[in-house]
């Protein structure tokens, strides 16, 4: 089995989480500032972490619609499609993960103050995990 990496999409910052090499578990790493050097910064991480799958989040409403995230989202898609190639990049549905990592940050003791350091990576290892969950169930 080979390290994924995930990334939860968003305008100032992308949350990162990194699998361990049995694609068990997701763990996080510092969110990233989402600015013109975020492609170098993930390139590194790629190869530093010897991942062979990228993931990114996409969000969506709970409806279903698209939104202005889901755009931002998209053109990050693109763009490390092809900044990161030959590593293959993927989306997943990543609703409600942002909810649910303030959740389990506020259920483990953090004060919500300190959610905004936390909360980024932490989406993404919400939404790295529900992407292994159903790759191991297919």
């Amino acid at each position: 089995m080979a390290r994924l990496l995930g990334i939860d999409p968003g305008s100032k910052r992308c949350g990162v989480a990194v699998t361990d090499r049995d694609e068990s578990m997701a763990f996080p790493r510092p969110a990233l500032s989402t600015d013109d050097q975020l492609v170098g910064r993930l390139r590194s991480l790629v190869e530093e972490e010897g991942v062979e799958l990228v993931v990114i989040g996409r969000p969506v409403a709970l409806s279903g619609n698209e939104t202005a995230s889901t755009q931002q989202a998209d053109a990050l898609f693109e763009l490390l499609d092809t900044g990161l190639a030959p590593v293959p990049v993927v989306q997943w549905d990543e609703r409600l993960t942002t909810h649910e990592a303030q959740r389990s940050l506020s259920e483990a003791g953090v004060k919500a103050k300190n959610h905004r350091e936390h909360v980024d990576s932490a989406a993404a290892v919400i939404m790295l995990q529900s992407y292994m969950d159903v790759r191991r169930a297919q």
